[in-house]
């Protein structure tokens, strides 16, 4: 199946997504978030061909928020979960950072996990149990832990609380911060060893439902702000503390919490 998923998620950007990078233009939904005509075609066209693979309910970014929560209630024994294009500001200003992220979930939890980056051809991917792996290669790709204050974090302020943002600021335990704009993908470069740390205030389902395996499958370590347990973190709008290295995990958590 994972083979399968992986086909199907390359042949699906190669079609929607890479032809209309650069020509579409920018609609906004009512939040504010922006969405595009490649974002629709490609949750409609991933939709039908995942279904084929393995038929039940289906929650995509792009669907109205009460047949999202209509589709997860309906498919505990098997769901698809679904960013169309994750990063879709970075995708429509030119900058080559967005992924089409896809999940199976099962009880509640992801047991596959496919994050691809179409302009990188960086095809990120992991099942429950079998590892985590970058086109073939097994993650991580770096195996060297620096000291906690030599870290590079990616860190997404505008999501963090006031208290926190302003001591991350201006205490910051680690080397250097980031953020490009994609949560599957900062998921997938923590599990790479690109990143060190990572955090993030507050996820929707489809930010965390692949990336969030992918890191785990690597060998890394999450939490949320509240709970040791991410998945017992709230559905909709999770937050993440997460590390690759279980100590640098520990430290960073523990700073994370005695700062907010």
């Amino acid at each position: 199946m994972l083979h399968e998923v992986i086909s199907t998620v390359r042949a699906v950007a190669q079609q929607e997504i890479i032809p209309r990078y650069l020509k579409v233009a920018r609609q906004r939904k009512a939040d504010g978030s922006l969405f595009t005509e490649a974002d629709l075609a490609t949750q409609e066209a991933l939709s039908r061909e995942l279904q084929k693979i393995h038929a039940g309910a289906v929650v995509g970014e792009e669907m109205p928020e009460q047949e999202q929560i209509s589709q997860w209630r309906a498919g505990e024994a098997g769901l698809w979960c679904m960013d169309p294009i994750d990063g879709t500001s970075n995708f429509v200003n030119g900058l080559p950072y967005f992924a089409v992220s896809v999940a199976l979930m099962q009880n509640g939890k992801s047991v596959l996990g496919v994050v691809y980056n179409p302009v990188a051809d960086e095809m990120f991917y992991a099942e429950q149990g079998g590892g985590a792996f970058l086109n073939g290669e097994k993650l991580p790709l770096k195996e060297h832990v620096p000291p906690f204050r030599n870290a590079i974090a990616n860190v997404d302020l505008k999501r963090l609380g006031p208290q926190l943002a302003q001591n991350i600021c201006l205490q910051w335990p680690f080397s250097s911060q980031r953020n490009y704009g994609s949560c599957a993908l900062e998921w997938c470069y923590t599990a790479a060893g690109r990143f060190d740390l990572y955090l993030h205030g507050g996820q929707k389902l489809w930010d965390y439902a692949a990336g969030c395996l992918i890191l785990k499958e690597a060998g890394g370590h999450m939490c949320g702000f509240n709970e040791n347990d991410f998945w017992a973190e709230p559905l909709w709008q999770r937050s993440a503390i997460a590390a690759l290295d279980r100590g640098l995990f520990e430290q960073w958590r523990d700073w994370i919490r005695a700062h907010r």
